[in-house]
């Protein structure tokens, strides 16, 4: 099979994979998108002798991760985000900072990992991405409170969390890794893409006053997400940190000037993060084969457990900070945000980009890939029956 052959096959197995996920979708009503995504990727990593076009992490995260982020941004619901601010807050950033701590200190004391590895592990592991539960608590017409909660803490420690691994990542890289040179390089990746991302959006607000039509206004909103992830890296700030202020501001303002309401437009993200994240996993399946995990499945069942326990002390601690006599915060609302805590795309992404980089332990991408996969199927898989038994749906 030539190169050319390999690359139709790769769009032809997207395509049916995303239209086989949209009759399931619409069939199953409890069953999160991103499960199936992940099973079609562990098939795909073990179809015997197909080789599909490798790519690497570098593409991976500037081709798919702005386009996902963004399209979070764009549906994000800020009046609600607003009075929520408070717990999301606490969540996007001690709850990050808390996470990967504890991941880095219990798998490098339990998995043996080098600090700097097991450090890494853990700001891989800091973001996550509820977007799967997020789907079926609207489909139920749960809280919007709980909602805006899980969608804010996803959005923003995902610029937190990418800021802490761009941080790690390059004091490991530097030869000589250290927690101020670590915290140094976070606070100037953090800032400088918050200023780009306030930057290209303001910017990209003055474009669209000039967009008459959905297409021009699908046009102008894929030059801001892209457009600032590329400045952001560019500049060597953070690209996620830059892509959600963007989407937050012409979110915000784009409504004031008569846009950003058009269901094409809406539509289009829609659409296309759908598409990402199927060719992500399918990717990613491909160049971390399920095979890859065998010899280190042990590691991966211990680094879940580790994860979920890392998860727990932030939800269940910050949100009592947050509401102490859980009058707005339901105890519901907090064992549903701890269990939908599942890792996804972005996490995956992230693995792919230091699988094979010197100075990284090899079994650190491995590990993240496995411990993501096992997040979707079992958080994913028991998240319908912990609603029914916690009466989420009742309470909407």
């Amino acid at each position: 099979m030539t190169a050319e052959q390999r690359f139709l096959l790769l769009l032809i197995l997207v395509g049916a994979v995303a239209t086989v996920l949209g009759l399931v979708s619409k069939r199953a009503r409890l069953l999160p998108y991103p499960v199936v995504l992940a099973m079609a990727g562990i098939a795909v990593g073990l179809l015997p002798g197909t080789q599909f076009p490798r790519i690497g992490g570098g593409v991976i995260l500037l081709a798919f991760v702005p386009g996902l982020i963004f399209e979070a941004a764009l549906t994000l619901d800020q009046p609600e985000l607003r009075r929520r601010i408070l717990p999301v807050g606490l969540l996007a950033t001690i709850g990050v900072a808390i996470t990967v701590v504890l991941i880095g200190v219990l798998t490098h004391l339990i998995l043996g990992l080098s600090w700097a590895s097991a450090m890494l592990l853990g700001a891989i592991l800091a973001a996550t991405d509820p977007i799967a539960v997020i789907t079926l608590l609207r489909r139920v017409n749960a809280p919007g409170g709980l909602v805006a909660i899980l969608e804010g803490e996803s959005l923003f420690n995902d610029g937190t969390g990418v800021a802490v691994f761009s941080a790690v990542l390059a004091t490991i890289l530097s030869g000589a890794p250290s927690f101020g040179d670590a915290s140094v390089r976070f606070l100037e990746i953090t800032l400088g893409g918050a200023a780009i991302g306030l930057a290209v959006g303001f910017l990209g607000l003055a474009l669209l006053r000039f967009a008459e039509d959905a297409p021009l206004e699908i046009l102008a909103t894929l030059v801001i997400a892209y457009g600032s992830y590329l400045a952001a890296d560019l500049l060597h700030a953070s690209g996620i940190v830059a892509v959600v202020v963007a989407g937050i501001v012409v979110a915000r303002y784009g409504s004031r000037i008569g846009r950003l309401h058009g269901p094409q437009l809406l539509g289009f993200w829609n659409l296309l993060a759908f598409v990402l994240n199927a060719m992500l996993f399918i990717l990613v399946g491909a160049a971390l084969p399920a095979t890859t995990l065998l010899p280190v499945a042990g590691l991966v069942a211990i680094a879940f457990v580790i994860m979920l326990v890392t998860r727990a002390v932030p939800v269940y601690g910050l949100l009592a900070l947050a509401d102490f006599r859980g009058a707005s915060i339901p105890w519901a609302w907090r064992h549903v945000t701890f269990w939908a805590g599942l890792r996804g795309a972005l996490p995956v992404a992230l693995a792919l980009s230091v699988a094979g980089m010197s100075g990284v332990d090899s079994r650190v991408s491995v590990i993240a890939y496995g411990v993501v996969l096992l997040s979707l199927l079992v958080q994913g898989g028991l998240f319908a029956p912990l609603m029914r038994w916690l009466k989420v749906e009742a309470a909407a």
